[in-house]
């Protein structure tokens, strides 16, 4: 006896065996880098103790390329999908 695997077979029964993983969150990008965060209430501020927890000074924020000024920080809260831009000012020349 010859047992013949056809790939519509073997895509069916995988897909019949492996559970799926359902994410319950948000995807946001940060810089060009999309991210997963679970937690769906996240002000700019939390993002920015979680992703920069030190020297948040002289930083940026726009999201979905709209400047968000620092008062709003502690307020603002972040959606799915948003696109966030964090820039930190630097000196030089």
């Amino acid at each position: 006896m010859q047992l013949v695997l056809t790939k519509e077979k073997v895509n069916g029964f995988l897909s019949s065996t492996i559970p799926k993983v359902k994410f319950y969150g948000m995807e946001i990008t940060i810089n060009n880098q999309v991210k997963n965060v679970s937690d769906q209430n996240l002000t700019i501020q939390q993002l920015l103790d979680m992703e920069i927890p030190q020297k948040q000074k002289g930083l940026a924020i726009a999201i979905n390329n709209s400047v968000v000024p620092k008062t709003e920080w502690e307020t603002k809260t972040i959606s799915h999908h948003d696109s966030i831009l964090i820039i930190k000012a630097t000196q030089g020349g």
